[in-house]
């Protein structure tokens, strides 16, 4: 190609790159960096080991979209570039201190706002289309719920870089960062890559509950309790469950520990600051929510694509792991709750707190339907049905 043609090309390239970071700017987002889809190399191979391991759990879907999640050219072949775009949801205080109070359920950080999924993609939807008008270049926008490897790609594109705890960690924002994607088949700039700083520190992996690294950079998202809270749906280990303390959906312990997080600032967008009836709800209340209270409580939130009965079965294991005596009244309520998974841990809770003869008395004032779950809940309490 002539010299006039290169310079063209790289002055129509700067043009656009510029005019799409400008955008996600004026968008409110807080970090706009672009890689190139073929920046992330080791991640067909990373994304196989894990799944071999069984390290995904029950998430069929990461097996059944491996392909298309290890490699972006395969997701859409026309990609030539991918914008990566990061959104600060830094909380106020530190989100562990809500421990010290086991009457109180935790919610991740993430979840007491506003979902951002919906808000992010909204987002990138109007970025996307102001930049295809401008570059008439065909966009996809992404977030978290379609198969992209968003971390690696965040890190590929200087965003951050991954930590230990396999999340992506920013010098200005430490662990706090919403990730959206826009696939174009624009040329633009490509950002450096950020290099790891994470060191000798252990801290994130010392700060996990139920110790869910194997080894640094890696996760088993069976022992992880963002995963058993959000994702799985059935029962839960008995063995992690007095791990959980009072987190009822998600775990924020391994992303408060990080040292970067000294750096970071409270989320400048209002919809994703905390709720405040999000931010320390009480236990006892919570177990009180049938389907409908549920719904309303958390409409927009993240916490309702769980449903109510998977989220009751979390407060149950916190109530349990309260020793708040108390709380025994309104987890035997739950006995004779339609639910098989909520009954189950009703029995569990309520062995936590008055031990097989209280368990036995509060259910003899009740009909409860007993099916395998529930008897083997009672076996392990040491009770008779």
């Amino acid at each position: 190609m002539a010299a006039p043609a290169r310079d063209r090309d790289a002055a129509r390239r700067g043009k656009l790159t510029a005019f799409m970071k400008a955008e996600a700017a004026a968008a409110g987002f807080d970090l706009c960096r672009i890689a190139s889809p073929d920046s992330i190399p080791e991640a067909p191979a990373r994304l196989a080991a894990f799944l071999e391991a069984g390290r995904h759990g029950t998430m069929e879907w990461m097996a059944e979209t491996a392909a298309r999640r290890a490699d972006p050219a395969v997701l859409w072949p026309e990609v030539k570039s991918i914008v990566m775009l990061g959104m600060n949801y830094g909380p106020d205080h530190d989100p562990r201190l809500l421990q010290q109070h086991p009457e109180k359920a935790h919610v991740s950080v993430y979840a007491r706002h506003r979902d951002y999924h919906d808000l992010i993609k909204g987002r990138l939807k109007e970025i996307a289309t102001r930049f295809a008008a401008r570059a008439g270049a065909d966009v996809k926008v992404f977030v978290d719920t379609a198969p992209v490897m968003e971390k690696p790609l965040a890190a590929a594109a200087g965003l951050g870089w991954q930590g230990k705890h396999t999340n992506l960690v920013s010098r200005e924002f430490g662990s706090w960062l919403f990730l959206g994607s826009i696939f174009t088949t624009a040329d633009l700039d490509r950002d450096a890559p950020e290099t790891d700083h994470c060191g000798n520190c252990r801290a994130c992996l010392a700060a996990c509950p139920t110790d869910a690294f194997p080894a640094p950079y890696q996760i088993d998202a069976r022992r992880c309790i963002s995963y058993l809270t959000i994702e799985h749906k059935g029962p839960i280990d008995p063995a992690l469950r007095p791990l959980f303390g009072n987190r009822i959906y998600g775990c924020d312990d391994c992303l408060a520990a990080c040292p970067w997080n000294k750096f970071a600032s409270e989320a400048r967008e209002a919809k994703l600051r905390a709720r405040e009836d999000l931010r320390d709800p009480d236990i006892e209340t919570l177990l009180t929510l049938d389907d409908a209270a549920f719904r309303s409580l958390f409409s927009g939130s993240p916490v309702k694509r769980i449903g109510r009965d998977r989220f009751i079965r979390n407060v149950l294991i916190a109530a349990g792991n309260s020793g708040r005596t108390a709380l025994a009244a309104p987890c035997a309520a739950l006995l004779s709750d339609p639910s098989p998974v909520v009954r189950a841990m009703a029995v569990w809770a309520l062995s936590r707190l008055a031990g097989a003869g209280g368990l036995a008395r509060f259910a003899a004032e009740r009909a409860i339907e007993t099916d395998a779950s529930v008897i083997e809940e009672w076996e392990r309490a040491g009770a008779t049905a």
